[in-house]
């Protein structure tokens, strides 16, 4: 799906394997009618290319960056170098070391250069999209009612799902 208004998060990926990885922040985004772009972009392959984006974002009105990558994973910290706004890491699992180096790259920031880090893989895409979300709300008061419902929703879920778990052991219990 690709959203009509102009976009104020940027998804972006170090590779296009990470697209499955990131689709995760893609599907909360659209669940929450945020409009978004995608850009692939390397830290190591494409400096330029990386560096121009992130100067070049907020001028066209991207509030909110959420970084995919794996390996290395420099490249949330480079485009956090190079803007002001909030970048958002998300590390993926693509070498043997299932994820860890990716984490360590993106949580290990020096002083002054911040990057939010979620966690590795899909889990870590989702959460990067309800953090950017969370950020959003608070200057935009129907994204607030929204995300209010979310967390709502998420609690009725658990409830119910008790209910079910339960339900059939007291049931046999009598």
């Amino acid at each position: 799906m690709t959203p009509k208004a102009e976009p104020i998060v940027s998804v972006v990926m170090g590779s296009d394997s990470d697209l499955p990885v990131m689709e995760e922040s893609t599907k909360i985004l659209e669940q929450f009618a945020v409009p978004y772009e995608l850009f692939l972009t390397s830290a190591h392959r494409s400096p330029a290319r990386t560096a121009a984006f992130a100067k070049n974002a907020a001028p066209r009105g991207i509030k909110v960056i959420i970084v995919g990558a794996g390996a290395a994973a420099h490249l949330a910290g480079v485009i956090a170098s190079q803007t002001l706004l909030p970048v958002i890491g998300v590390p993926i699992d693509a070498t043997s070391l299932k994820g860890l180096d990716a984490l360590l790259a993106t949580v290990q920031m020096p002083g002054g250069i911040p990057v939010a880090t979620m966690a590795i893989g899909k889990s870590g895409a989702r959460n990067a999209a309800l953090c950017a979300v969370r950020i959003l709300s608070l200057t935009d008061g129907q994204l607030k009612h929204s995300l209010r419902n979310y967390v709502k929703n998420m609690a009725e879920e658990v409830s119910i799902k008790h209910d079910k778990l339960t339900k059939p052991r007291d049931q046999h219990r009598e």
